[in-house]
């Protein structure tokens, strides 16, 4: 079965669901950004992580969008700068927009 390789970034204004969410993505992928996750997975858990995810959001507050990318694509992806993955146990204190 081919993996899929699928950019997941969220955007999740409550502290505890944007919390939940992230766990349940560090489990089928690796972080990349405080909200986006790289994941290289199989259809069925693609199909799995889009329903977990589905009950945990609040679809009139949050989102979360799944990126797609093909072989050929994936292999354009470029980066500059840092390269290094944030790591698992990072910790990300919330903010409000008055904070900006």
């Amino acid at each position: 079965m081919s993996e899929l390789h699928i950019v997941v970034a969220y955007d999740i204004p409550d502290d505890r669901r944007r919390l939940r969410v992230a766990k349940v993505l560090l489990g089928y992928g690796e972080r990349v950004q405080y909200s986006v996750f790289e994941c290289r997975i199989s259809k069925v858990q693609y199909l799995r992580l889009k329903e977990r995810l589905d009950e945990l959001i609040d679809p009139a507050e949050d989102r979360v969008s799944f990126y797609l990318l093909c072989e050929a694509c994936r292999k354009k992806v470029e980066r500059i700068g840092s390269t290094e993955l944030l790591p698992e146990d990072a910790i990300f204190v919330g903010w409000d927009e008055g904070d900006l």
